[in-house]
């Protein structure tokens, strides 16, 4: 009773809150604009900092001012145009992706994989491989097989003349039934093993919940079915930095040719003098950078002096990680060890432990989303909707699409046609209901599939379905869930709306109406005042003495404007005879100006070989510039400013704008 009091107290301290929240602030063309809003907006912009830090009444007017800009946009009718739809629906993409997974589950697994990083499992496996494109035969046989080897290992095969079964060892069934590629090679055992190494997530999880000498039941994972026995545990080595010289050998029992064995045996039989010769070079003091730079055969290494990223339990090739583990002091040097890929001497660079979870978060998180826990958080998003929406299906209605399947191929017309034909109550969540032709007209556009089996092609195609129409509508109910969303959706919505707005009716009319930026410079000409002379004109750079010659001879009658066009196409051919320079000068910017322009005594200035020859061509401007093109950056943002308040006093007379001053009072400040 008390647990029920105390859930109906929330609900309904959680209702007036958002009553509160809901309530109207202002109208602006009669549209309501919430106080949550405002709120969202006025603690978010309003810093604390006390030169930025506004007035409630200040921000009052802004917000106005910001929402009647909106108002003119939706007028013009800018949020019904396709450029403002996919832009704010790429925002609104980017922003729900938080919303589609579940973070504590997501964290929960990166825990697990940073705790399975101190401790080593080592483990034997009995793999029968069972691809995605396995069909149901296939299935069934790689099933009846892997529960063969289990017999053999548990109850043991009956021997001729003894009474009881006699169990065999997980070695000689690996070596007999595993269809693991390298059997021949490890017997089944796969050494030791850590997290996030490519194994399958649930092979991971038996080996480090088993016991050592334990035999696990039969189990599938993408791959396959297994069977994993665990040998030992062991907490995990810190991580190494080496180096190597590797010398390559060939794998003779891979060569089916006489004459190509023979010359396999001959080149390992020098990869072994050669590795051994290194070996001695090395511990008689030899530089094992330079040696592994000259010998090595491993290309991605001896470029580095040898050097191997740093690696853990698993990461490398298992003899070298032995080996390299079994190194006790810096500097130390393995003698030679053979793996698949040849000989290899490895050395001791350096060592470090396990750092903290705060340091390895990052590289954890990324090394999930290349594994199969990457879909954890998303799957407890979905498991956690369907509790949330009250979701139930009809596996009957459902298992009609499998029977169907089993006489006919998925996605062929006859499939199709019959399963149209259904249209029983599928699944139902939120008051929403789904029928079995909701699903067939799904099937009809997604047909894909590497499954063949008919079951799990169906399931496949269920999940996909039911998760799709969830997601879907959590999508729709982000606002109403989660304020800040909200808040934050309509930021990005009124943002790009201004953006447009401002851009047709202030910064880009500015920018491109000259009569209207040179009367406003002639009417406010006082405001461009300046404190030092201005040398307005160009530096002509010329290839020659005849050149400069001609070039003074030409700009003498010619007007600013045509000058560098001119000089152009009368010096120029297919050599450019002319360099040209316009600015506006301050005494200090150009040597040149400062010498030729400004006649400033004492000023030398470099020339360079290809334009040894130089003049100046304009005039000084003592306190003012003689046009709005001189100071055009400055009298552009004035324009600017000039008419963003003409037009939003224009937007003031246009548009009703009522405030509650009496909600206003209750806005909460940072």
């Amino acid at each position: 009773m008390k647990s029920q009091l105390s859930l109906l107290f929330a609900l309904a301290v959680s209702s007036v809150l958002l009553a509160q929240n809901n309530q109207v602030l202002m109208t602006v063309n009669g549209k309501p604009v919430y106080k949550s809003e405002f709120e969202y907006i006025y603690n978010k912009n309003n810093s604390n900092n006390d030169l930025d830090k506004k007035t409630l009444a200040d921000y009052v007017d802004l917000f106005v001012n910001f929402k009647l800009k909106v108002e003119e946009a939706s007028t013009q009718g800018i949020d019904t145009t396709v450029s403002f739809r996919n832009e704010l629906r790429s925002y609104r993409d980017q922003l729900t992706r938080q919303y589609f997974t579940d973070a504590a589950a997501e964290e929960k697994v990166r825990l697990e994989a940073y705790n399975r990083m101190k401790e080593d499992v080592d483990v034997s496996h009995i793999l029968v491989l069972v691809p995605d494109t396995a069909s149901q035969a296939d299935t069934l046989a790689a099933w009846n097989k892997i529960n063969d080897a289990y017999r053999r290992l548990t109850e043991g095969v009956k021997v001729k003349g003894k009474k009881l079964p006699v169990k065999e060892s997980f070695t000689t069934v690996a070596d007999n039934m595993s269809e693991d590629n390298r059997v021949q090679q490890n017997h089944g055992r796969l050494g030791w093993v850590n997290t996030l190494q490519g194994l399958p997530y649930e092979f991971e999880n038996r080996a480090y919940k088993m016991a050592v000498g334990e035999i696990s039941k039969p189990f599938k994972t993408h791959i396959g079915y297994h069977i994993i026995q665990v040998n030992g545990q062991r907490p995990a080595p810190a991580e190494v930095l080496t180096a190597h010289i590797m010398i390559r050998t060939v794998d003779e029992e891979k060569l089916s040719d006489a004459k190509q064995r023979t010359e396999a045996k001959l080149k390992n039989a020098a990869a072994k003098l050669k590795i051994d010769s290194l070996y001695q070079r090395a511990i008689a003091g030899d530089v094992f950078g330079l040696l592994a730079a000259q010998f090595s055969e491993d290309p991605g290494s001896a470029g580095q002096n040898g050097e191997l990223p740093w690696f853990g339990t698993g990461r490398m090739v298992a003899e070298v990680s032995q080996a390299a583990f079994a190194l006790q002091n810096i500097g130390d040097i393995s003698q030679p060890v053979k793996s698949d890929f040849g000989w290899h001497i490895i050395k001791l660079l350096d060592r470090k432990s396990l750092g903290t979870y705060a340091e390895l978060k990052d590289d954890i998180n990324n090394r999930i989303m290349q594994d199969e826990r990457s879909t954890v958080g998303r799957n407890a998003f979905i498991n956690n909707c369907k509790q949330e929406f009250n979701f139930v299906s009809n596996a009957e209605n459902v298992n009609e699409f499998v029977a169907l399947l089993q006489n006919n191929k998925f996605g062929s017309e006859e499939y199709l046609t019959e399963i149209e034909k259904l249209n029983k109550p599928l699944f139902s969540f939120a008051d929403k209901n789904y029928s079995q032709a909701d699903f067939a007209k799904f099937i009809k556009q997604n047909t894909s599939t590497y499954k063949r089996i008919a079951q799990e092609i169906i399931n496949e195609k269920f999940v996909q379905f039911t998760e799709s129409e969830l997601t879907e509508y959590y999508d729709s109910q982000l606002e109403n869930k989660y304020p800040d969303f909200r808040n934050l959706m309509n930021e990005y919505h009124d943002g790009i709306l201004l953006f447009e707005v401002n851009n047709r009716e202030v910064w880009d009319k500015a920018s491109k109406d000259i009569d209207g930026l040179k009367q406003y410079f002639t009417q406010n000409q006082k405001d461009y005042v300046w404190s030092k002379p201005h040398y307005k004109g160009r530096i002509i750079w010329c290839k020659d003495e005849n050149t400069l010659k001609a070039a003074k001879k030409l700009v003498k009658n010619l007007a600013p404007d045509s000058i560098d066009k001119f000089l152009r196409s009368r010096l120029n051919d297919s050599i450019q005879y002319v360099k040209i320079e316009k600015n506006l000068y301050v005494e200090g910017d150009n040597k040149v100006i400062d010498k030729l322009g400004f006649k400033v005594k004492n000023v030398n200035y470099d020339v360079t070989a290809e334009y040894p020859y130089v003049f100046v061509f304009g005039k000084i401007l003592k306190d003012k510039p003689e046009d709005y093109s001189d100071v055009r950056g400055p009298v552009t943002a004035d324009y600017q400013e000039y008419l963003e308040q003409e037009w939003v006093k224009t937007l003031r007379q246009k548009y009703a704008v009522v405030i509650n001053n009496e909600i206003l009072k209750t806005v909460k400040e940072n």
